[in-house]
């Protein structure tokens, strides 16, 4: 008898769907032994012990409840605090915040309440994996604007304007980004926020690398005028205080969106984990020191690896924020997934495709210097001995 396959089951928008560049790689990756990995996006960090210590002692007064849909008022509150303090913008902590599972899953919410079938959501890239495939699950139509490195990749409003279309209803921003270290500065900001404001868009803005900024001063567009009103700001612990496992993220915005989006998280989650908003309390209230003392080796640690891509040929311009780097490898005439492998392969260092990233991201590769300096030597040095048998096409 003929054995049935299950796949006719899938929704077809759902099958369609790509799986992770980054994961597919990576599990080619792991097979290798010694490989050294610039690749993934986590912070090398333990979390810090007062943050670990509030988590532990609120398993131990028995706090392991649901919390309100919300997420703790308590939480809420220094979160209003520190998002008025740092980014410049006031929120009210009873129905204008929404804690949830990870800046994923607050994105997640975000799209699922705006979206209608049909609707245009632009993006710039190259971009964190999720954006594009996050908003053709509900049905949406992803519009990607382009990025250049001769604008350091941030975004440039000729290519915004010439991607925008009719029925674009939200653009989806990160700043610092995921994964080309571009920032945006006030002026720009202010150029996007009148264009939005013209085509009477949202804007969703991914902010998770504020706090990972190492030249100027971070600025949300959230605090422009009039600005405020139209956008979710999206932030969490995951980056800064090295909270991944945690799981901890949340949005603000105007008290009906915050509505709209607590009811997709309310029926899908229910609540984050009542220990880890614990946790994100203390981070909140105590962490500021190790933060900055993380950002410090993030950025010795940048300041090192560009340079030796630089001089072993790979053109690597500075992030200015997160902990990537972006260097251009099509000197050599591969394309990026051809050139990763060849790296595994010939140098046992784990790089991630910039094809990854979206179309734009062609031509490089993403190396993360979230690892340890020693890690990032070897690297380099792995990579430099590799490349000089290697010539440019």
């Amino acid at each position: 008898m003929k054995e049935e396959k299950s796949s006719h089951f899938l929704a077809s928008h759902v099958a369609g769907l790509p799986k992770s560049g980054i994961r597919e790689f990576f599990a080619i990756a792991a097979t290798m032994k010694d490989a050294i990995s610039l690749g993934i996006g986590e912070p090398d960090f333990v979390t810090p012990w007062h943050i670990r210590e509030a988590a532990i002692f609120a398993l131990e007064q028995g706090k392991t409840s649901y919390t309100d849909n919300l997420g703790l008022r308590r939480l809420r509150n220094e979160i209003a605090k520190y998002v008025d303090c740092n980014f410049g913008a006031s929120y009210d902590p009873s129905c204008e915040i929404l804690v949830g599972v990870g800046v994923s899953e607050i994105l997640d919410c975000a799209l699922r309440a705006i979206i209608n079938p049909g609707d245009k959501i632009m993006y710039h890239e190259p971009c964190f994996v999720s954006y594009s495939p996050s908003v053709r699950i509900y049905h949406g139509i992803p519009v990607p604007v382009k990025t250049r490195p001769q604008d350091a990749f941030s975004f440039n409003m000729d290519e915004v304007r010439r991607a925008w279309q009719p029925g674009c209803k939200a653009i989806i921003i990160n700043f610092p980004t995921n994964p080309t270290g571009g920032v945006a500065d006030l002026r720009q900001l202010e150029a996007l926020a009148d264009f939005v404001k013209e085509k009477d868009m949202l804007v969703i803005s991914d902010e998770i690398y504020s706090e990972l900024t190492y030249e100027g001063k971070h600025v949300s567009i959230a605090s422009i005028k009039g600005m405020k009103e139209r956008t979710i700001f999206m932030h969490g612990f995951s980056k800064a205080f090295a909270m991944t496992g945690f799981r901890i993220g949340y949005a603000c915005a105007p008290k009906e969106l915050i509505e709209g989006m607590m009811k997709t998280h309310q029926y899908a989650l229910m609540c984050a984990p009542i220990v880890s908003q614990e946790a994100a309390v203390e981070a909140l209230v105590n962490g500021k020191s190790d933060m900055e003392k993380m950002r410090d080796q993030y950025m010795r640690r940048r300041d090192y690896i560009v340079g030796r891509f630089n001089a072993m040929g790979l053109d690597c311009s500075l992030p200015k924020g997160t902990f990537y780097a972006f260097p251009n490898v099509s000197r050599f005439g591969m394309k990026s997934m051809d050139f990763a492998k060849w790296i595994l392969d010939n140098a046992k260092v784990a790089l991630v495709p910039g094809t990854a990233f979206g179309e734009s991201g062609e031509g490089f590769v993403r190396a993360s210097f979230s690892t340890s300096y020693d890690n990032l030597t070897k690297a380099a040095d792995r990579m430099e001995a590799a490349l000089s048998k290697l010539k440019p096409a």
